[in-house]
């Protein structure tokens, strides 16, 4: 007996609704974080053009590329007739494609529930029946991680840099909220939204304990007006991460738990440097009330 294709509506983070007759077959995604999404949903096969920045799984790369994520080639697009292009809600495309008859999804994942509801929307899109188990073992996975730290890193306040304008991952982010599950503090709080541009002195008043950043951007870290007072640069308590880790971190997907292991990591590396810094620093109090 044949199957009877089952009729899908979707509707994304700009509330429009989206009807398909049946799944989509020809997906091009311009977002890193939803192409893999797709693929670890099981349907990598599925996608026929990607973003210049997706890259992983490496099956990805040799796909045709169809410009950046904010403003991706429409002609580019077009030429591969894809069934649905995934994007994120800021990119500017959706609405010229949608003339050209070609249907889109936007969605807009800041936060961990964000991750998981578009990956069940996904799922529901591709037809995957196990999205939930696929959800437990990568929330599982930063539980895992937080389990591997020191009681002692519970007050430490991190700075997480994503981008050198500054903008940061602040507390209500999907990596703001992976720290949190890790134990530590955030010097951006939540009321500041996910990713907000800082003033660089607010960084500099803040003073944080330690600062996550890309090798790109720990290059310019020395040269900032006022950066050398800040504790963390000081006492040497700087992570660095090379553009593989960086993107693994920075991409609200199926890889978080691999980022929190990542972060995890990095902290246990610095708690000795931690302890050095406040054994120096009981040193200078007690030599300073010294009469020579």
């Amino acid at each position: 007996m044949m199957k009877v294709a089952k009729a899908i509506e979707i509707t994304d983070d700009r509330q429009v609704t989206v009807h398909f007759k049946h799944a989509p077959q020809r997906i091009v995604s311009v977002l890193p974080s939803l192409t893999e999404s797709v693929c670890a949903l099981g349907h990598c096969a599925r996608l026929v053009g990607v973003d210049r920045y997706s890259n992983f799984p490496i099956s990805v790369r040799s796909l045709p590329q169809v410009g950046g994520s904010l403003d991706p080639g429409i002609e580019a697009i077009a030429a591969l007739k894809p069934d649905v292009v995934l994007m994120s809600t800021s990119t500017r495309a959706a609405e010229r494609l949608q003339v050209l008859g070609i249907k889109v999804l936007a969605m807009n994942p800041d936060s961990q529930a964000d991750v998981h509801r578009i990956l069940l929307k996904l799922g529901q899109l591709l037809e995957v029946p196990n999205v939930e188990k696929i959800w437990r073992e990568m929330d599982d996975g930063i539980t895992a991680a937080a389990k591997t730290l020191p009681s002692s890193v519970k007050n430490w306040r991190v700075y997480f840099e994503v981008s050198t304008a500054p903008h940061a991952a602040g507390a209500s982010s999907f990596i703001g909220e992976t720290l949190t599950r890790l134990g530590v503090g955030n010097i951006v709080p939540a009321n500041q939204g996910p990713f907000p541009k800082l003033n660089p002195e607010y960084i500099v008043r803040a003073n944080p304990d330690l600062i996550m950043v890309s090798e790109r951007g720990y290059a310019s870290l020395p040269t900032r007006p006022g950066w050398s007072s800040i504790q963390a640069l000081r006492e040497n308590r700087v992570c660095v991460y090379s553009a593989a880790e960086s993107d693994v971190l920075v991409r609200p997907g199926p890889r978080m738990a691999e980022a929190a292991a990542i972060m995890a990591k990095c902290l246990r590396s610095k708690v000795s440097t931690k302890e050095a810094g406040k054994e120096s620093s009981n040193v200078s109090s007690r030599d300073s009330g010294k009469t020579i």
